[in-house]
């Protein structure tokens, strides 16, 4: 499947109405589903390559900084919301996580405390893949799609922080005194 082939799904499935990631993972399975198997296998596949490509330590620090916190699972989960947001979301955070702080929605997070995990994100595939065929995704290679996080720098380091995301951690943390 190419690039342009997996970012078109979650196109269509925000195209002309704005929706929360569970429906716009909704209308991407759905599309997927009237597919043929081998095709919703190769946009799963794709789906890994799109988490490893963001599976790096600064946009984890970007999560961690706008959440107060965030476990693996919560990257995860992260990345499945600004999939949900489209390809520019995505590669513009991956590129500079910073770039984070431009978002709407990210910077309402600092007043409101919000959390943007969308874990349904991740799971279109084998939704899509259940519909069309009533059975599992099968289970393909799985590369590491996420830093090790005994190998992180230390996301408490307010100064690291503030020098690696000046943008996000002058929305999220507290001035110094």
């Amino acid at each position: 499947m190419r690039t342009d082939d997996f970012w078109a799904v979650i196109s269509r499935a925000t195209a002309d109405r704005p929706a929360s990631p569970a429906e716009v993972a909704k209308r991407a399975a759905a599309d997927l589903a009237t597919r043929d198997p081998e095709e919703i296998v190769a946009w799963a596949r794709h789906l890994d390559k799109v988490m490893v490509a963001s599976g790096t330590e600064d946009l984890w620090a970007a999560a961690y900084v706008i959440h107060g916190g965030c476990s693996e699972d919560g990257f995860d989960n992260f990345r499945g919301w600004l999939i949900a947001h489209g390809r520019e979301t995505v590669a513009r955070s991956v590129k500079s996580p910073d770039a984070l702080a431009d978002l709407p929605a990210v910077r309402a997070a600092a007043e409101s405390g919000a959390v943007f995990e969308a874990e349904e994100v991740l799971s279109i595939a084998a939704e899509a893949y259940r519909q069309a065929t009533g059975s599992e995704l099968p289970a393909g290679e799985t590369a590491a799609t996420r830093p090790d996080a005994a190998d992180l720098w230390d996301f408490d380091n307010e100064e690291e922080m503030q020098k690696r995301l000046p943008r996000l951690s002058a929305l999220f943390l507290e001035p110094p005194d």
